[in-house]
């Protein structure tokens, strides 16, 4: 699902990621069926500004298009990436995502529905929006009701990022919202069930169903990564640059007097989770299968285990690499760096469609 698109995708396309800490670039190559890793590249924002790229409060970009540009154009360059063709992710709590039922009804008629539905569930005028929706369950002409996925992001949003890949000397090919990126590179791992896909970003946590490779239910919570290192800053009286090393070194078990740090926040997002899966269980009779972590924090030590644990469902770390190719030397940097990378992977993938 794309905000925007074009008939021909070249064989080689750059996915682009600008999250709230950081910026993500992934170029690749497709010949036949081979994907290849080309080129890759990030910059955080506090390496060269004071503000971070976006914040959750505010859906447009912190800082000028100018400097988002500059620093784009910068990763592009120290990557050695020469591909103008670029796809950019949307975050997830930019976007608006929301579901509705329609009765029974032919093709011809769902178009005029979902416009008439999407004026009472898009909270602004649908001019100053571009919005585009999937059936996720029933089929059209058949007495069954249909489910309906609505997607919209304001026009805004889309008019910074045409800017922003001026600047950067790139040719904006696509937009799509950060999970339909995520399902994209983690494909071969939840085509054939239900799995809740949980992205762990800096500045939230977005919890996902894909069913049968198909996103069914999107819902963000406002802890993410960020938090996480705020909290060891804090309860260490350290520096926030401190923090998120000592974050990375112990991962889960971290603590203070035998007094863990940072399960209380994790728990808090599990039990949101939980809510979620009673729900998807209650209303939609799906049962999600499997988990699958995603973003900045996936990797954190323990938390593989300790959502397991928590939830009781089998756990695994995405690995949006796993069907690409790329030389064995790297092997070790990118299975640490592979969650964080999903989003712009997926981008690049999108770039690569025919």
């Amino acid at each position: 699902m794309g905000i925007s698109s074009f008939a021909f995708f070249p064989k080689r396309a750059v996915g682009i990621d600008i999250g709230t800490s950081f910026l993500k670039v992934v170029e690749l190559s497709r010949w036949g069926s081979s994907v290849r890793l080309l080129n890759y590249g990030e910059l955080a924002a506090k390496s060269i500004y004071e503000k971070p790229f976006r914040t959750f409060e505010k859906n447009t970009l912190m800082l000028s298009n100018k400097d988002v540009g500059r620093a784009l154009k910068g990763v592009l360059q120290g990557a050695g990436i020469k591909t103008t063709k670029a796809v950019f992710s949307i975050p997830d709590f930019s976007s608006f995502f929301t579901h509705f039922e329609l009765p029974p009804m032919t093709q011809e008629e769902i178009t005029g529905a979902v416009e008439f539905e999407a004026h009472r569930h898009i909270p602004i005028p649908l001019s100053e929006v571009a919005y585009d929706w999937e059936i996720t369950s029933g089929k059209p002409g058949r007495q069954e009701p249909l489910r309906i996925l609505l997607a919209a992001v304001p026009n805004e949003l889309i008019y910074q990022y045409r800017d922003i890949a001026t600047l950067a000397g790139l040719q904006l090919v696509a937009l799509e919202a950060e999970i339909f990126g995520l399902i994209r590179s983690s494909k071969d791992m939840i085509e054939d069930e239900a799995v809740l896909l949980i992205d762990m970003g800096a500045q939230s946590t977005t919890v996902n169903l894909a069913n049968k490779g198909s996103l069914t239910l999107s819902h963000s919570i406002d802890i993410g990564g960020n938090e996480l290192t705020n909290r060891v800053s804090k309860a260490l009286s350290i520096s926030y640059e401190e923090a998120e090393t000592k974050k990375q070194q112990e991962g889960v078990r971290l603590a203070v007097d035998r007094i863990s740090i940072l399960t209380p926040l994790i728990d808090v997002i599990l039990l949101e989770v939980q809510k979620i899966m009673q729900n998807i269980q209650t209303d939609m009779r799906i049962e999600p299968k499997r988990i699958l972590l995603a973003g900045g924090s996936a990797n954190l030590v323990g938390l593989q285990e300790y959502v397991q644990e928590g939830l009781g469902l089998k756990t695994e770390i995405v690995d949006p690499f796993r069907a690409i190719f790329y030389p064995p030397i790297l092997e070790s940097v990118i299975r640490s760096m592979s969650p964080a990378y999903a989003v712009s992977l997926g981008m690049a993938l999108r770039g690569l469609e025919k």
